[in-house]
C-alpha cells in the first residue's frame, strides 16, 4: 500500500487547514455520537489524572478541541482528544467542540500516534507498539516512520526493540515497573532467566550500567586461551559507533587484522543498515 505524505507536521498543520480569518472552525457535538478510535496507540488512561482533568473541564469546559472524522454509518471517531472526551463524560457533560475532518485511515494512525507522543502520553511499549503498527499496516519503513513522528531512526529503531523482550517483561514495562533504558539492558542477557532476574534487580533500584554489568557477566564464558589485550582505539571505535548506530556493538582484535559485530533486530532492522551504509 502506497504511503500518503505529508503528516510529519502534526497536529498544528490539521488544526490550521480549518482555520478560517484565525479561527478555529469548531463545532459542538453530543458525546454519545463520538466513538474512541479502536486502533489508537495509548490503552491505558489514568484513572486520577482523568478525575482531576474532569474537575477542571467542569470549572472552565473543553478549552481544545477534539479532533475527529465522520463515520460511513453516522457519528463520528475521535482522532485526538479521547482523554478529554472521557473527562467531558465523567464531569457530565453532553457536548464537546470539536473539529470535523475527513481522513484516511493511515492519517487517524500517524495523528493519533504524534498526539500521544507530543504530549509525552505513551509509555515505551505503547509507543513501540504505535511504531509497529504503521510498519505493519502500512509498509512504512524504520526511517518514514521517524520522520512522521519526528523522531530520529537510531530512536525509533531503540523503542521497537522493547518488542523483542518476553510478555511477561514488555507487562512490566508497560506497567512502568523500569525505565526504557533498563528494559533494553535487559536484552542484552543471554535467556529469558537472566533476564527476570535483571528485571528484580531492576525494580529494586539497580541501574542502567549495574544491569549491563550483570549482562556482561551472564554472558561471559570460560576462556580455553589468554584473552588479547584490547586495543585501546577499538574501544572507543565501539563507544562511537554504539552511539551513531544505537545498538550493541563490538570490535575485536589486533592492531593489524579484527572483526566488527553489530547486533541487528530482525529483517527490517537489518534492511535498515544496509541502506544505512550503502548511503555512505
Amino acid at each position: 500500500m502506497a504511503r500518503k505524505g505529508g503528516l510529519g507536521k502534526g497536529l498544528d498543520a490539521i488544526f490550521a487547514e480549518n482555520d478560517t480569518e484565525g479561527e478555529r472552525t469548531a463545532v459542538m457535538l453530543k458525546t454519545t455520537e463520538l466513538e474512541p478510535n479502536r486502533g489508537q496507540p495509548r490503552r491505558e488512561f489514568d484513572e486520577q489524572a482523568l478525575s482531576e482533568l474532569a474537575d477542571s473541564i467542569s470549572q472552565h469546559g473543553v478549552l481544545q478541541p477534539l479532533l475527529v472524522r465522520p463515520l460511513v454509518g453516522g457519528g463520528y471517531q475521535i482522532v485526538a482528544g479521547e482523554r478529554r472526551w472521557r473527562a467531558a463524560r465523567m464531569a457530565g457533560l453532553d457536548e464537546v467542540p470539536a473539529v470535523v475532518r475527513e481522513l484516511s485511515d493511515e492519517q487517524v494512525m500517524e495523528l493519533a500516534l504524534i498526539e500521544n507522543l507530543q504530549r509525552e502520553d505513551l509509555n515505551p511499549l505503547e509507543e513501540a507498539q504505535g511504531y509497529q503498527s504503521l510498519m505493519d499496516t502500512y509498509g512504512m519503513t524504520q526511517d518514514e516512520v521517524a520522520k512522521t513522528v519526528g523522531k530520529s531512526r537510531p530512536a525509533v529503531a531503540n523503542a521497537l526493540r522493547l518488542l523483542n523482550l518476553p510478555k511477561k517483561l514488555q507487562e512490566r514495562v508497560r506497567a512502568g515497573a523500569f525505565s526504557a533504558g533498563h528494559a533494553r539492558a535487559l536484552l542484552s542477557f543471554p535467556d529469558e532467566k537472566s533476564m527476570m532476574e535483571g528485571a528484580k534487580a531492576a525494580e529494586n533500584g539497580a541501574s542502567v550500567r549495574e544491569l549491563e554489568k550483570m549482562a556482561q557477566k551472564a554472558n561471559a564464558k570460560p576462556q580455553k586461551k589468554p584473552q588479547t589485550h584490547k586495543v585501546r582505539y577499538y574501544e572507543e571505535a565501539e563507544l562511537a559507533l554504539k552511539e551513531s548506530l544505537g545498538r550493541k556493538v563490538r570490535v575485536s582484535g589486533t592492531k593489524k587484522r579484527g572483526v566488527l559485530q553489530i547486533e541487528f533486530y530482525g529483517e527490517e532492522d537489518l534492511a535498515e543498515l544496509v541502506k544505512y551504509f550503502e548511503s555512505r
